[in-house]
């Protein structure tokens, strides 16, 4: 390699508008000649924010689990395939909503050993109205995230900026400039902004960082990785992860272990008023839910979002042999419940 790549990760809690700006910032790239990737990251088994993705773009997933915890590793090599196979100008990481950003700086690094590639930007997405319900308890593990999600952007989306008054925006601006003082913020519907400024963003990794990592001794409970990277000589990234459940046990976990997801399969077409009637139920902690669903009373088949407390259906045609499945995503929920609800469909 002779340029190097910049990677522009998109953060944000779950239903915030993450896709939406990937979606742009893809026909920005194309618009201007360059040729982007994109790696998405789902909490579930199944890549639905990926059907969004209208524009033909080499894309690499990664499953069932975060790529700051439980699927840690797999990304340092995920951007090392992906460059040989596409050879991209750019790439896009769009982050599990349940993901701390500022842990997956290591795994860019990870990849930096293999390839010259840097991190351009963290672009992290806020759900306007969401974070505004939160700040006035200022309480929660989902508080927490956003804030962690929050400090370690150089650039701010505050998104669903027209879901809250003039006065509450200015006030919100306030409570996100005590977080991070030094990334512009900007006001957005449906994501929408100038993605010219990517090219301009350089993310400062001296000053945004993570700390210095606690060396653990006897019965330490700090929140911690648990997994050693080893470069060898042939250029492969070989990991050794320790047991889980034994950290577990002894009381190591991450900031978002509260957080769920729920996989549910359908065998045959549901009737869609019933199943909006579902939804419209969902207890508040859940927080997103989506899937592709085939109706009893529609010949076509659509794409389900959900952002609490908000559902939206899109018609879709899919290009493959896709299941009807729908994902929720959500804080300490009864999947059980769920599940009842949806099988009596």
């Amino acid at each position: 390699m002779t340029t190097t790549i910049p990677i522009h990760i998109l953060s944000g809690f779950l239903g915030s508008g993450k896709t939406t700006l990937l979606q742009k910032a893809i026909h920005y790239c194309n618009e201007s000649g360059l040729k982007p990737a994109v790696i998405m990251n789902e909490i579930g088994d199944v890549n639905l924010d990926g059907l969004l993705i209208e524009a033909e773009v080499p894309t690499a997933e990664l499953l069932s689990g975060c790529i700051c915890c439980t699927i840690r590793g797999d990304l340092g090599m995920t951007i090392h395939n992906l460059y040989l196979e596409n050879r991209p100008d750019v790439i896009f990481i769009e982050c599990t909503g349940v993901a701390n950003p500022i842990e997956i700086i290591d795994e860019v690094t990870d990849a930096s050993l293999l390839l010259k590639v840097n991190l351009q930007s963290i672009i992290t997405v806020v759900d306007a109205p969401h974070l505004l319900e939160l700040s006035r308890s200022k309480q929660g593990k989902t508080y927490r995230l956003m804030q962690d999600q929050i400090r370690c952007a150089n650039w701010l989306i505050l998104n669903k900026s027209d879901k809250i008054t003039s006065g509450e925006l200015h006030g919100l601006e306030g409570v996100i400039r005590e977080w991070n003082p030094h990334a512009p913020i900007e006001a957005t519907i449906y994501s929408e902004v100038d993605l010219s400024v990517l090219q301009g963003l350089v993310y400062d990794a001296g000053t945004k960082k993570p700390e210095k990592r606690h060396e653990c001794g006897e019965g330490c409970k700090h929140e911690h990785d648990h997994h050693d990277h080893h470069v060898h000589a042939d250029g492969h990234v070989h990991e050794h992860h320790r047991d889980h459940d034994h950290d577990r046990s002894h009381g190591h976990h991450h900031t978002h272990d509260h957080v769920m997801a729920y996989t549910h399969y359908f065998d045959r077409a549901i009737h869609s008023e019933q199943f909006e009637e579902v939804v419209s139920k969902l207890p508040k902690e859940i927080f997103r839910a989506k899937g592709i669903l085939q109706f009893t009373d529609t010949a076509s088949r659509f794409l389900f979002q959900y952002a609490y407390p908000e559902m939206q259906f899109v018609k879709i045609t899919p290009q493959a042999n896709v299941p009807n499945v729908a994902v929720f995503i959500g804080e300490s929920f009864s999947k059980e419940t769920v599940k009842a609800a949806l099988e009596r469909l």
